[in-house]
């Protein structure tokens, strides 16, 4: 991140034309940043909704406990991602959401961003943007939860966090990335078992399409994992751009 530009201006300038006013105005919401370490719960489910984050470094993930004990992870927030807009208008938490590794985050008041809208419709119109953004890839995965492959599920949310990894930093799509999830979290994303995670792994391995070694994807083949994953709508951009 740099340093003269926080988090949520950054974050709301993929979505639309900001102001420097609207830039700076944006800055002063922010709190000072706070560490938080591996596994630490910001918020539970159910808790009162008066405040939304942005994370200035470090993954984090929402999720939903079921019955028996098992967990669905819903959301990989990534660095630079701004986490609880969505719940905005709503006065209790959604979803838990806890860190999957250290990290730094800052803190907003619902009712500060509130006051903004009343000022600025940039600033209205780019949240706005950003959360719809945001239903279109979580839309998209839900077709893949329900009616795709365990290949299409692992490739489409491969393809996905390289997509919004570049999105955050302004980069070209990464061949290379660094992914700190282990098997059994990327089945609680993906609705598989780990066992499903893994095998699938070793087959996109073996026909040199990606390898993920050390905590580290290599998409070696983006085109073909693009394609095994079906990837439509809203990450084909990315697709075309680096075509």
């Amino acid at each position: 991140m740099g340093q003269q530009e926080g988090c949520i201006a950054r974050h709301f300038s993929h979505y639309g034309k900001l102001s420097e006013n609207d830039r700076r105005q944006l800055d002063a919401l922010e709190s000072a940043s706070t560490s938080v370490a591996k596994g630490q719960v910001l918020w539970q489910e159910g808790d009162t909704a008066r405040d939304f984050c942005a994370l200035q470094s470090g993954w984090a993930y929402s999720f939903r406990h079921l019955e028996g004990g098992a967990r669905h992870i819903l959301e990989i927030y990534l660095p630079g991602d701004v986490i609880g807009l969505h719940e905005f208008p709503f006065k209790q938490r959604l979803s838990s959401v806890a860190m999957l590794e250290d990290g730094e985050i800052r803190s907003i008041a619902n009712r500060q961003l509130l006051n903004l809208f009343r000022e600025s419709t940039r600033i209205t119109s780019a949240c706005f943007a950003a959360c719809s953004y945001q239903q279109a890839v979580l839309s998209e995965r839900l077709v893949h939860l329900s009616r795709r492959s365990a290949r299409q599920r692992v490739a489409y949310l491969l393809f996905e966090i390289g997509c919004r990894l570049r999105r955050n930093n302004d980069e070209q799509l990464r061949e290379r990335f660094r992914l700190p999830l282990s098997q059994q979290q990327l089945a609680d994303a993906l609705g598989l078992s780990p066992v499903h995670v893994s095998r699938t792994l070793t087959a996109f391995r073996q026909e040199g399409l990606l390898k993920l070694a050390r905590g580290w994807v290599h998409m070696l083949d983006m085109q073909a994992l693009a394609c095994e994953g079906s990837v439509v709508g809203c990450l084909q951009d990315h697709l075309v751009q680096t075509a």
